[in-house]
């Protein structure tokens, strides 16, 4: 999930902010989504996405310092001497910032971060989950991602009502059920937690939304 911004708009690094809007315009009015069809289309808006994402980082100057930063690093995969508990917490931070400002794609990159710098770590898979459970492209990693927040935390009532929501927003109900059952046992059957229980046995023959009833 790790991008390089500057590569993505075709610009140096140095580049003024004049120039990142400029050159946003000229990708945008190209790529704009509305100019193709088909599989051209759907090219088109994941490209269109990825640019104004770029857009975005680059134009705040506080996730510029960041992106900045994170490109300067070392590529070396010897992380001796590096305080991995620090890292994870930078980029969980980050992530919430992202997730609060509904870039979900960045929200995503910065967890899936944290969980590679501490695999360990239930709350950085929680969150992965999370944000990938709001990008079509990512499901599969929500999933995979809120399995293992419950393997590392087995008892934690909010993380089990997550899973269930996931999966049953994925349509694999009986495993939904589970994890709803599991929440319960650790919530002393809390009734909000019952009730999406109920919603869900009550729409297994349509697609339970991840926020709450059926769709």
């Amino acid at each position: 999930m790790s991008r390089d911004y500057y590569a993505i708009l075709g610009v140096p690094r140095d580049v003024s902010e004049a120039s990142i809007r400029e050159r946003f315009r000229q990708l945008a009015r190209e790529r704009h989504p509305d100019r193709f069809r088909g599989e051209e289309k759907e090219r088109a808006e994941e490209e269109f996405q990825a640019v104004t994402e770029a857009f975005n980082v680059l134009m705040n100057a506080e996730r510029r310092r960041d992106h900045d930063a994170e490109l300067a690093a070392p590529k070396s995969t010897d992380t001796t001497g590096i305080d991995k508990e620090q890292l994870a917490r930078v980029y969980l931070q980050r992530g919430v910032r992202a997730y609060k400002a509904k870039s979900y794609r960045d929200a995503a990159d910065n967890f899936d971060r944290a969980t590679r710098a501490t695999a360990d770590n239930p709350r950085a898979w929680y969150l992965l989950a999370l944000a990938c459970s709001r990008e079509p492209r990512f499901q599969t990693k929500a999933r995979e991602a809120i399995a293992r927040a419950c393997e590392l935390a087995s008892m934690n009532e909010t993380y089990l009502r997550a899973a269930g929501r996931i999966y049953a927003n994925a349509g694999d109900m009986e495993r939904a059920e589970r994890y709803y059952n599991e929440a319960l046992k650790w919530s002393a059957n809390d009734p909000a937690i019952q009730r999406e229980l109920e919603e869900l046995k009550s729409s297994r023959k349509g697609r339970f939304n991840l926020f709450g009833g059926k769709s």
